[in-house]
């Protein structure tokens, strides 16, 4: 199983990792809506752990791991700091932030497909649910700042699609019995690499075919 691909304090750390920088993209959200710090807050707490929790919460994980455990729930407070004081400067770097949303994607997908199934759920909802570990704390995220989510946009480099990815390949190598460490890792890694991809080639999904809309990309909200 997954657990299985690090030693348990290495897979923390992964896992602070990930939500660092989840929590950093809800920070500067808040910040381009002139929320208070407080709001910059919530925002970041709310993207760094709204997918896990909602996953946690189906399955009947409880308490979640948000709240038994204190990095869970600081770390995000930290990248809201960080942004309060810096974010001029984290702004510059919004590649590199980019690119560790890209790696928390991937590798939150596998993880939440796998906790999924080890607390029972079919192979179907278990897939869904990693895909929500992946992506729903910025679906929340977005919906707090009045935006439609990203994920839902047509005028967005594919997000969803490769969590979809990687948590498929999960799904399927549990099918087969052939969910290990090697394969954990290789679902992770694509869903990663599909991601920069979309981000460097601009992949966007298709919209409804022969679709009468007039919109355009700047009539967007």
């Amino acid at each position: 199983m997954l657990q299985e691909l690090f030693t348990p304090s290495v897979q923390h750390v992964l896992d602070l990792v990930g939500i660092f920088v989840f929590a950093i993209s809800g920070a500067l959200l808040a910040v381009r809506k002139n929320f208070d710090v407080f709001g910059i807050a919530v925002l970041a707490e709310v993207t760094a752990l709204g997918g896990g929790l909602f996953r946690d919460m189906v399955i009947g994980a409880v308490p979640p791991a948000a709240f038994t455990d204190l990095g869970y729930f600081s770390t995000p407070l930290l990248a809201a700091l960080l942004v309060f004081f810096l974010h001029p400067e984290v702004e510059r770097i919004q590649v590199a932030v980019n690119v560790f949303d890209a790696a928390g994607l991937g590798l939150f997908c596998v993880a939440g497909t796998t906790k999924a199934y080890e607390y029972g759920l079919g192979l179907t909802s278990s897939a869904a649910l990693g895909l929500a570990t992946a992506v729903g704390g910025g679906v929340l995220r977005d919906v707090l700042a009045n935006e439609v989510p990203s994920l839902l946009r047509w005028d967005r480099d594919l997000y969803a699609v490769p969590a979809i990815v990687g948590a498929t390949m999960v799904v399927l190598c549990i099918r087969y019995d052939a969910l290990s460490p090697f394969t954990s890792g290789l679902a992770a890694v694509t869903a990663f690499v599909l991601r920069l991809l979309a981000m460097r080639y601009h992949w966007r999904a298709p919209r409804a075919w022969h679709r009468r809309s007039t919109a355009t990309e700047s009539e967007t909200p």
